[in-house]
């Protein structure tokens, strides 16, 4: 592993990084200093994040596309500008950028266009895999539900990457969408998306990808991954919670109907119909999360700054000293990826004869921020005959003296109930 001589890691200036970060400082109820490592749930946001929402709200603040006023104008290109930033981020055209909620939202408005637009029924088939957070199986099984498809899924293998032994036979002409996550929230796989597009496109379906936890921690172009939707949250990536993005090909997108439908996503509007407005404004009906959009292009400009190679980079290093110093461990697997091929920034484990809810009471205590349970992926949970896991997540503003924390506090709570 690569480290500077004060224990830095060589991708970024992590100490420099911490600075932008006072949540960081602060020492806990325990006594503790707090050393945060649930990133894969949501991330801290940099002075930088919160400077640019607080900007907007006290000189811009009005509602965007609805008035021709000096303060509406400029609320407005705030918030094409952020579209812009995030569409450039992700390698992608600018209309091709719709603003959610979340990746939640972001993959309900997919699979509820793909419905109503009368792309799926009977006799189709959608395919999902069996590391999916539930945001990216439930929708489908009510789309499968409502529509009378069927869906299958990818196994999985035993040291945590997909089973695709069988990918022609099931990813068949019958195939509508395939839907699967860049990056397994809880295994840190990082999947052969490009691969599995390119069979599945060769049979006609469409491909929808969950990139809640790599477009934060990786470089990621929309045109290279293969994929023709993408989804991801700003809260995972130093941004504002309320806000995520979906990205569609602009074709595709332009084929569906609309999601919700109301104000701002209209064309003409008489009492016996209605017409909408090409994408993405089609999909974004009422007024939008503008202060939290302009937070997230602040977030990607924080990003960009560090470098997305370097990001990962530093993750990765991380990642290597979480492995190596866990697996030292007596009574401690990891599930998942042994080595770094393929594979991010998120260490979930097991310790023998212990509980996951214990062992992060036990890294609480010593203010170490850690998830535990079965970390919306329950499927996955059960194909390891698990009912749940710890799990240490890595980001930007973690050095390796948190990493060998986090070590210590998994001896810690062994000692404890050995």
């Amino acid at each position: 592993m690569s480290t500077t001589t004060d224990g830095r890691t060589a991708g970024i200036d992590v100490e420099r990084v911490r600075e932008d970060f006072p949540i960081l400082a602060r020492t806990l109820d325990s006594g503790a200093r707090l050393v945060y490592l649930d990133s894969g749930a949501t991330t801290q946001k940099p002075l930088q994040v919160l400077d640019a929402e607080r900007d907007f709200s006290l000189h811009h603040n009005a509602a965007v596309h609805r008035g021709a006023h000096q303060l509406s104008i400029e609320a407005t290109d705030a918030y094409e500008g952020a579209r812009r930033t995030i569409a450039a981020f992700v390698g992608a055209a600018e209309d091709e950028i719709v603003f959610t909620k979340n990746t939640t939202e972001g993959i309900n408005l997919v699979a509820y266009a793909l419905g109503n637009a009368g792309r799926i029924g009977p006799g189709d088939k959608i395919v999902v895999t069996e590391m999916e957070h539930h945001a990216n199986l439930v929708p489908w099984q009510q789309l499968a539900e409502r529509t009378g498809a069927t869906l299958a899924w990818f196994g999985l293998t035993d040291d945590g990457r997909l089973d695709l032994d069988g990918l022609d036979d099931l990813v068949d002409h019958s195939t509508k969408i395939v839907a699967l996550t860049h990056q397994s929230n809880v295994l840190g796989t990082l999947n052969p998306v490009r691969a599995i597009a390119d069979r599945a496109h060769a049979v006609g379906a469409w491909v929808a990808v969950d990139g809640a936890q790599s477009v934060p921690h990786r470089p990621v172009d929309v045109r290279e991954l293969g994929a023709d939707f993408l989804a991801f949250s700003g809260h995972k990536m130093l941004g504002p919670s309320g806000v995520g993005v979906l990205w569609g090909r602009a074709a595709l997108l332009d084929s569906l109907p609309p999601f919700l439908t109301g104000g701002s996503m209209i064309e003409i509007v008489e009492m016996e119909r209605s017409t909408f407005l090409p994408p993405p404004q089609r999909f974004e009906a009422g007024v939008p999360m503008t202060a939290q959009a302009v937070g997230l292009a602040a977030a990607v400009g924080y990003l960009e700054a560090l470098g997305m190679r370097e990001v990962a980079a530093h993750e990765e290093e991380l990642t290597a000293l979480a492995l190596d110093l866990l697996g030292e461990i007596p009574g401690v697997r990891v599930i998942g990826p042994e080595g770094l091929t393929d594979r991010g920034a998120t260490v979930s484990f097991v310790v023998d004869g212990i509980h996951p809810h214990d062992v992060g009471q036990i890294l609480d205590d010593r203010g170490i921020a850690v998830r535990t349970g079965h970390h919306c992926a329950r499927p996955l949970s059960r194909r390891y005959g698990l009912a749940a896991t710890t799990r240490a997540s890595f980001y930007v503003y973690n050095t390796p003296a948190e990493v060998r924390a986090l070590a210590e506090g998994v001896r810690a709570a062994r000692k404890y109930f050995a």
